[in-house]
């Protein structure tokens, strides 16, 4: 039984390498092309934004309040794949002198990964260049990678599977079907989906093979690394959604009163926390998973320590 898993997971392995060497893309090549993003369109689709809930915005306003976010959630992403990209080469070297085909695999997910991280880079420039000044982005990649990487690897490989499962329904479900967002913003979110696509098979494996390796009472303390490790990420984007209404606010050719300027920091902040927890933690996959390597008490302790995030 055993050899047949091995077998399994190693064909897997192979289906993922096959995937990226066939859909492999260039920054400059396929995803730019030379253009620059559309300011007269939407950058993040409604389905993602939460912009239903701001009803006294007129479409100039809205339009804006999808740029920001689309920029921010551009940078969350460039934010996330410092630390995953670490975490990939340090678990490849487990396979070093053993499975080379998992070696193989996980080498091109950091390569992927890194490539990622200067497409953001990148697309940041690019907006910062046509968008009003005085946007920041306050978290900063290298602290945030030093905390997430402090934690077990079994709950950095939880949060790592739940971000990249998450990134497969947004593109499918929000992004892909929006015929009026910016095409060039679509197109990176496209070209991205296509890598992460694998990426969150290869999670899946690593998670399951790292889960193997804990006794229940190692298991139960990285059940609490991971609930520690979505409550820092809801953190960061408290922080970030105050910094964008803050923004947005300068920006803007009029006046809110007190209850709408309440209304667009709650919404900003609903809006990121369904785009960076609420779809990852409620995604099919990702619970059947998770429900598979833990109990029934450990994985109400989640909900409870969560349901504050969910609502």
């Amino acid at each position: 039984m055993e050899a047949m898993q091995h077998t399994a997971s190693s064909d897997r392995y192979a289906k993922c390498i096959e995937a990226s060497k066939r859909i492999r893309w260039d920054i400059d090549r396929d995803v730019i092309r030379g253009r620059k993003f559309d300011l007269s369109k939407k950058f993040l689709p409604d389905g993602l934004s939460k912009i239903e809930r701001l009803s006294f915005l007129d479409a100039d306003e809205r339009r804006l309040v999808s740029q920001i976010q689309g920029r921010t959630y551009a940078n969350l992403f460039g934010l996330v794949e410092r630390y995953i990209g670490a975490k990939m080469l340090e678990i490849s070297r487990e396979h070093s002198l053993g499975d080379q085909t998992a070696l193989e695999a996980l080498v091109r997910f950091t390569d992927e990964e890194l490539k990622h991280q200067e497409l953001f880079r990148r697309i940041e420039a690019m907006i910062a260049a046509d968008m009003p000044p005085g946007y920041t982005f306050l978290p900063k990649p290298n602290d945030v990678a030093t905390a997430v990487l402090s934690k077990s690897t079994w709950a950095v490989l939880g949060l790592t599977c739940h971000i990249e499962l998450f990134t497969q329904a947004h593109y499918r479900q929000s992004i892909e079907p929006d015929l009026a967002l910016s095409e060039l913003w679509k197109d990176v979110f496209l070209f991205h989906w296509k890598e992460e696509s694998q990426h969150a098979i290869l999670d899946e494996l690593e998670w399951r093979r790292e889960n193997a390796k804990l006794t229940p009472e190692e298991r139960d303390a990285a059940v609490a690394d991971l609930i520690d490790l979505v409550t820092a990420v809801d953190g960061i984007l408290q922080m970030q959604a105050k910094a964008d209404t803050e923004y947005f606010l300068r920006v803007c050719d009029r006046t809110f009163d007190d209850a709408q300027v309440q209304q667009l920091h709650e919404t900003m902040l609903q809006a990121y926390r369904w785009q960076y927890i609420v779809s990852g933690v409620a995604d099919e996959r990702f619970q059947k998973i998770l429900g598979g390597m833990i109990t029934a008490p450990q994985f109400n302790r989640i909900g409870t320590a969560l349901a504050p995030i969910m609502q």
